[in-house]
């Protein structure tokens, strides 16, 4: 088994000579563009992916081998996880080759092998440079070329960088690099995830409204704190994504998914103390910017200040880069139980709410958006130690009222003003229950 450590980036389609020329100025071994033509495999009931497994054959110049990867964690565009490698004679898949370790019940499950069957394929040429960066030696993957599955086609365009050995600092410091050149976007779609999409019928993506954040059960607060980010940079590459497509509606998700990370920061405030993520909050309020201008959406998610914050918000949950900022005090706050923290944080974001909207604010309810907004992301934070069902209820009014102030819908307005005043706590120590 090997442990796949790799950043994943869309190349611009008129950005490709540009990148391609500053890595030929690289001190690296360079191979010259090759085919490879990837297949791969799905049962008719996604037993696969509902495991939480990708199974292909790969073909490059009369080579084959079969890989399985197996989930793994998927932060930004940094993937790491296991992948199990069995080279070939000839593209004809063989599961009972694999160890047992790769299936869930620690066996080949019966009749699987009769089950899967091709569902899509990619074809690319990958181009590729070795390069030693620190201690480390990393190789550098141009692909060009398509994802295809029936009649459905799109195409690749992707920069692969993977860690062959060394550290993954070094790995993030060759990122930085290289997304200055204003041709790449950080991407969390793998070429697997696309074909999927395209298989499935490539229907429309819709926009991904924000959810209450799961978290496991006893999980510490810093386990909290970091599923948030985690969260919060999802919905910032899912919507870029949409909005690079084409979807003008997902570019202010993108802005809420940046407002979520500031809201994040300041939600455990009392534990990270600001100068941990000073680069982080300097990059956001550039990105801010950038979207505020009029720019088009590849070129808004392609600018340094974008894909920089991006990738510094990756380095910062894979290396847990506030740990450094904690005393032995903090330390031990973020060690303590989320629920806790969360039950205690609940009762504060729900007694803010009561007091701003006690009473009927007239003309002046605009100026409490901002308020509204960061209360309820917050709720929505910290409200997974609850039956989501009971906890989405009583949030929905405090939505519906945010919605109708931006819509200027006065009755309404009132309306869930009264409604959100009227539901009882579903969290513990509220004073209520």
């Amino acid at each position: 088994m090997a442990q796949e450590i790799e950043l994943k980036f869309i190349v611009n389609h008129d950005g490709v000579e540009t990148l391609r020329n500053h890595l030929n100025t690289l001190s690296a071994e360079h191979i010259p563009a090759s085919p490879l033509l990837n297949i791969y495999y799905e049962t008719p009931d996604n037993w696969l992916r509902q495991h939480d497994r990708g199974l292909r054959i790969r073909g490059n110049n009369g080579r084959y081998e079969m890989t399985i990867k197996v989930a793994g964690r998927v932060v930004g565009g940094l993937h790491q996880r296991p992948e199990y490698n069995i080279e070939l004679s000839q593209p004809e898949l063989d599961l009972s080759l694999f160890p047992a370790e790769v299936w869930p019940e620690g066996e080949l499950p019966a009749h699987l092998a009769e089950q899967v069957q091709p569902l899509f394929s990619t074809d690319f040429q990958r181009e590729k440079w070795l390069v030693d960066v620190g201690a480390s030696r990393i190789e550098i993957a141009l692909d060009r070329g398509e994802v295809k599955a029936g009649d459905a086609q799109e195409p690749i365009s992707e920069l692969e960088l993977e860690l062959l050995s060394g550290d993954t600092q070094d790995l993030l410091k060759l990122a930085r690099q290289l997304v200055n050149l204003e041709v790449l976007r950080q991407g969390s779609l793998s070429k697997a995830a696309r074909g999927y999409h395209l298989a499935q019928g490539n229907p429309e993506r819709p926009l991904r409204p924000l959810t209450i954040l799961s978290v496991p059960r006893k999980a510490s607060v810093e386990q909290a704190f970091e599923a948030a980010l985690e969260k919060a940079l999802s919905q910032w590459q899912y919507h870029e994504e949409l909005w690079v497509r084409g979807n003008a509606a997902a570019k202010a998700g993108v802005q809420a998914a940046i407002s979520l990370i500031r809201h994040t920061l300041t939600l455990f405030g009392g534990i990270v103390p600001r100068k941990a993520s000073a680069r982080l909050r300097d990059l956001l309020t550039l990105s801010e910017a950038t979207l505020a201008s009029d720019v088009s959406a590849e070129t808004a998610a392609s600018s340094a200040n974008i894909a920089l914050a991006k990738l510094n918000l990756t380095e910062w949950l894979i290396t847990r880069g506030w740990q450094p900022f904690l005393d032995a005090k903090a330390q031990a706050k973020f060690a303590d139980s989320f629920k806790r923290y969360a039950d205690i944080s609940l009762s504060r974001h729900a007694a803010e709410l009561r007091k701003t909207f006690a009473y009927p604010l007239g003309d002046s309810y605009a100026d409490q958006i901002p308020r509204l907004s960061r209360d309820i992301d917050s709720i929505t934070l910290l409200a997974g130690n609850y039956d989501p069902v009971v906890a989405q209820a009583w949030l929905e009014n405090w939505q519906g009222l945010l919605y109708a102030i931006k819509k200027r819908q006065h009755i309404e307005i009132e309306h869930f003003r009264n409604e959100a005043l009227a539901m009882e706590p579903f969290w513990l120590h509220s004073g209520k229950r």
